[in-house]
């Protein structure tokens, strides 16, 4: 599968990672799969199209094409929970965030399938993720690294009650400058809408993998609760889910986003190299 995997290079000390907004099943998967739908059911949906303004404010972005339930490119490469004790999906996930199975019986992948999976298409994603990061550091003194996510406000299986909107996560204050993590926090609560920081979403491999502070890289990761910008169903069903994209829930949100990044950029200018 070529074209998978999308790279759109800026200039400001800011990178945007979205690894969850793919819908792309290769042929010889999808055939494995109980359905394509519960294929896709998990995907952070239109997160790209939230944040498509972020190439105007210089910000280099990083996407894949492919489903996360291929492999998820924000999962320990070693396979390790990010969340011991808790329910979460896993490196290449054989069930849905609701616990349905996704592969046809026999069909779920093996380690030497996920072995393969992790060259073909983990190893790429992390390569030119890393590659962006070291090219933006050799030219300002900070560089901010935002990862972008979505997910359905209430999933019982994972976490009780509804979600907060906005769910920021620093690995609990590890992956980045609690200066830029208290201005986040701050514009998101400024919006409106529930928030909070570090509460059961934490960051992912991404903003685990790649904060070092100490080095000039801030990690910060953004799980949005989708009904902030289209509607959910109570009972999400292949009729209909993912709902539509509500513009008048959007523009807000999006606006939001854009002091979010707008704030980023902040503070990783603020000791730009000369």
């Amino acid at each position: 599968m070529t074209n998978w995997l999308t790279v759109e290079r800026g200039e400001a000390p800011l990178v945007v990672s979205i690894p969850h907004a793919g819908l792309e099943l290769p042929a010889q998967l999808e055939r494995r799969l109980v359905s394509p739908w519960l294929g896709r059911k998990d995907a952070d949906w239109r997160v790209d199209r939230l944040y498509d303004f972020a190439a105007t404010v210089g910000a280099t972005i990083v996407r894949t094409a492919i489903s996360r339930t291929v492999i998820d490119v924000n999962r320990d490469p070693s396979g390790a929970s990010l969340y011991p004790g808790q329910a979460t999906t896993s490196l290449c996930p054989t069930e849905t965030f609701d616990g349905e199975p996704l592969w046809r019986p026999g069909e779920a992948p093996d380690e030497a399938q996920i072995a393969e999976r992790r060259v073909l298409w983990f190893a790429p994603y992390h390569q030119a993720l890393g590659a962006e990061i070291e090219r933006l550091r050799g030219m300002h003194r900070r560089v901010v690294v935002y990862d972008a996510h979505s997910i359905r406000s209430r999933i019982p299986r994972l976490f009780a009650g509804e979600l907060p909107v906005f769910n920021i996560g620093t690995y609990d204050g590890r992956s980045c400058d609690p200066e830029l993590a208290s201005a986040v926090d701050v514009i998101c609560r400024g919006g409106g809408e529930p928030t909070v920081v570090n509460g059961r979403f934490k960051g992912g491999w991404t903003t685990r993998a790649y904060g070092a502070p100490e080095r000039g890289v801030h990690a910060i990761q953004m799980e949005l609760a989708c009904r902030a910008y289209m509607a959910e169903p109570q009972n999400p069903s292949e009729a209909n889910w993912p709902g539509p994209w509500d513009e008048a829930r959007a523009g807000p949100i999006r606006a939001v986003l854009r002091d979010v990044l707008a704030a980023c950029l902040d503070f990783a200018g603020s000791l730009t190299a000369a």
